[in-house]
């Protein structure tokens, strides 16, 4: 039966939308702030010959930086203020997640420090963003520099220049995606990667129909391909919206002539408890070799590294060894990261604090043993599914030479990041609803008539 919110969200109409000023603030603000990024992509830093740039980056394209250019929504190729993106502040929160649950005195903040700890954390982690986006943007200067023809003016004023307009950029999509998710709409960090993402498809979409031009694809392969797109997209939105409900009940206490408690509620496990972190790391991991040989093109390997490029040529879109490492990688990083959002023990002992059990499972640790049983198991259909998605439009790019921009993981992204901003707009707009239903039927002081108060008074 649904509840009470579901039912409501269900008789939501146009008009409610309509009244809901402090929602049109809201979206008007995240509009803007995704507009102010996308400009920030197409400034580029100072000192770059941006001809010579974008020939270097052609030869790299399929490799990480690819990737990361697809996550930037283009401004890699550009060597743009943005080039970095949010991957540093991204990268730092996952370090500060994993040492939340090894650092005894990280782990202490998450587990009592309450909103002050919370805080912490997220201070904790701006401060190892700036320290990875410093390290990662002299990496990216000294690169730059050590290429020939790429810097006009080397020397170390473009080093410095470089660090701090790149690290600049980082802290400041770190402020903006911040502001978005206090003032705006949804999750600002994963709106900003899926504005990158969404601003290249359509560069991706007209190449595929190029082809169809030149005749290296079919009109019945567009076909079949959209038909699939379509596909895969059902499939995210029904397993993103998928959970394996534990029943949980509470005892009935009773206090004097009162009785409390004694409900039944259930405890949601996500089927993909790691979202879309589980294909970035893969992917990431894979694509590192193909860029590190990329720039070993032109020097002499020694003798004992002449294996390198033919095993480095095998991992490449749509081979097989690329897309066996592919799935592997996928499975393990769903159940590692699965490990490290969900901690069996935690929630037992949680459980067991508040009163509550789950029927026929004794509290402590044996509600630890079958939660893992679970998890292990919903954790199993969640990496299948991942892995299909994935490994899907990496056949199709191997096969059909299609564009990198349209690979599992972007359409994963793309998918969820627009689930979950559907769902904020429909929560704000329950809650004006039921802002408006209170304010309809909220009971209003009686006052005497004027008549009779007059009467008594004389």
């Amino acid at each position: 039966m649904a509840s009470a919110a579901e039912q409501l969200a269900a008789n939501l109409r146009f008009a409610t939308f309509r009244k809901a000023a402090e929602l049109h603030k809201r979206i008007g603000f995240t509009l803007m702030a995704l507009i102010a990024y996308r400009l920030g992509t197409y400034i580029p830093i100072p000192g770059i010959d941006p001809i010579a740039f974008s020939q270097a980056f052609s030869g790299q394209a399929q490799g990480i930086l690819g990737m990361f250019n697809m996550f930037s929504g283009g401004a890699v190729e550009r060597m743009a203020i943005f080039s970095l993106n949010v991957m540093p502040y991204i990268s730092a929160s996952i370090i500060v997640q994993l040492l939340g649950t090894v650092y005894p005195p990280w782990e202490k903040l998450r587990k009592e420090g309450g909103e002050a700890g919370r805080k912490t954390l997220n201070q904790y982690t701006r401060y190892l963003t700036v320290i990875l986006a410093l390290f990662q943007s002299f990496a990216i200067a000294t690169g730059l520099q050590s290429s020939p023809g790429l810097v006009l003016n080397p020397g170390v004023f473009f080093l410095a220049s470089t660090v701090v307009t790149l690290t600049g950029g980082t802290l400041l999509l770190m402020w903006l995606g911040e502001q978005i998710t206090s003032r705006g709409i949804g999750n600002g960090v994963s709106l900003i990667i899926f504005a990158g993402i969404v601003a290249v498809l359509p560069r991706g979409v007209w190449q595929m129909f190029a082809m169809t031009r030149t005749g290296s694809l079919s009109v019945l392969g567009v076909l079949a391909m959209a038909g699939l797109a379509a596909g895969v997209i059902v499939t995210i939105v029904f397993m993103e919206r998928a959970q394996r409900r534990l029943l949980t009940q509470y005892p009935r206490r009773q206090t004097g002539s009162r009785s409390f408690g004694g409900d039944a509620s259930f405890l949601p496990l996500k089927v993909n408890i790691s979202g879309v972190m589980a294909p970035i790391f893969a992917s990431s991991l894979l694509l590192l070799p193909t860029t590190a040989m990329g720039f070993l093109a032109n020097a002499e390997l020694p003798a004992w590294a002449q294996w390198m490029p033919s095993v480095v040529g095998s991992l490449q879109h749509g081979q097989p060894a690329f897309v066996a490492l592919y799935a592997a990688l996928i499975v393990f990083f769903c159940f590692f990261y699965t490990t490290v959002m969900f901690n069996p023990e935690e929630v037992a002992e949680n459980l067991r604090k508040y009163g509550g059990f789950l029927p026929g499972i004794r509290p402590g640790r044996r509600t630890a043993e079958y939660l893992s049983y679970v998890i292990v198991r919903v954790t199993a259909i969640g990496a299948l599914y991942i892995t299909l998605v994935c490994l899907l439009p990496e056949i199709l790019i191997g096969y059909y030479g299609i564009p990198f921009y349209l690979g599992g993981t972007s359409i994963l992204i793309v998918v969820s990041v627009t689930m979950d901003t559907v769902t904020a707009i429909q929560s704000h707009l329950v809650s004006h609803q039921y802002e408006d239903l209170i304010r309809k039927t909220r009971l209003r002081p009686v006052r005497a008539p004027v008549a009779q108060s007059r009467g008594a008074a004389g």
